[in-house]
C-alpha cells in the first residue's frame, strides 16, 4: 500500500476533505461582528457530533458579552484572545446525560467531537476558532463555572473563541507517515 501526502489522489476537489486539512487555529480577530445565521450555524453543527448511545451529553453556551468575554480571557490563562474575539462558545457536559458505570467518561469523547465539528464549521464559514481547554483543570473549570453560573450539574470542557480572522495563516503540515502502521504497531 502506497500512502503519502499527495492529496491530488484524495478527493482534492472535495470541499469537506480540503476544509479538515486547511483549518487552523486563530488568535487574532477582526471587531466585524458575527451574524445570527452563522451562531446558529455552528451550534447546529457542534449538535450534528456523534455521541454514545445518542445520549447528546453536550451543553453550549454562546457568549457575544464583551464584559464576559473580558472576565473569560482575564480568568483563563491561555485563553487571552477571548477579550478581542466577538463570540466565544464553551461547549459542556452535562452530568445528567451521562453514560453510567465502565461508559461514564465517554462524554469527552462526544463533547470532542462537537467541538470539532464547531471549529470546521467556523473555518467554512470564513470564521476563525482555537479551542481553549478547561477540562480537566480544576482551577479553569471552576472560574468557568463561577463566571458563567454553571449548575453542579454541567462541566465545562472547552472554551472556543470565534471571530473572523484579523490576517490569514497557511495550514502547517500534520503530515507524519512514520506514525502509520499497518496492522500492528
Amino acid at each position: 500500500m502506497n500512502i503519502n501526502n499527495n492529496s491530488e489522489n484524495l478527493a482534492i476537489n472535495n470541499n469537506a476533505y480540503q476544509n479538515i486539512l486547511t483549518r487552523t487555529s486563530i488568535r487574532n480577530f477582526s471587531n466585524k461582528p458575527i451574524k445570527d445565521e452563522l451562531k446558529s450555524a455552528l451550534l447546529h453543527a457542534g449538535m450534528s457530533a456523534p455521541s454514545g448511545v445518542n445520549k447528546q451529553p453536550w451543553e453550549f453556551i454562546l457568549i457575544d458579552n464583551t464584559e464576559i468575554l473580558k472576565q473569560l480571557a482575564e480568568t483563563l490563562p491561555y485563553a487571552k484572545m477571548t477579550a478581542l474575539a466577538p463570540m466565544a462558545i464553551v461547549v459542556c457536559g452535562n452530568s445528567e446525560r451521562f453514560l453510567e458505570g465502565d461508559d461514564s467518561t465517554l462524554w469527552v469523547q462526544d463533547v470532542s467531537a462537537a467541538s470539532e465539528n464547531i471549529l470546521l464549521a467556523a473555518h467554512a464559514l470564513g470564521l476563525g476558532a482555537v479551542w481553549t481547554c478547561l477540562y480537566p483543570h480544576p482551577d479553569r473549570m471552576e472560574s468557568t463555572s463561577r463566571i458563567l453560573h454553571l449548575p453542579n450539574s454541567i462541566v465545562p470542557f472547552n472554551l472556543i473563541p470565534i471571530g473572523y480572522p484579523s490576517k490569514t495563516h497557511a495550514p502547517i503540515n500534520k503530515w507524519h507517515p512514520e506514525r502509520i502502521h499497518y496492522n500492528h504497531f
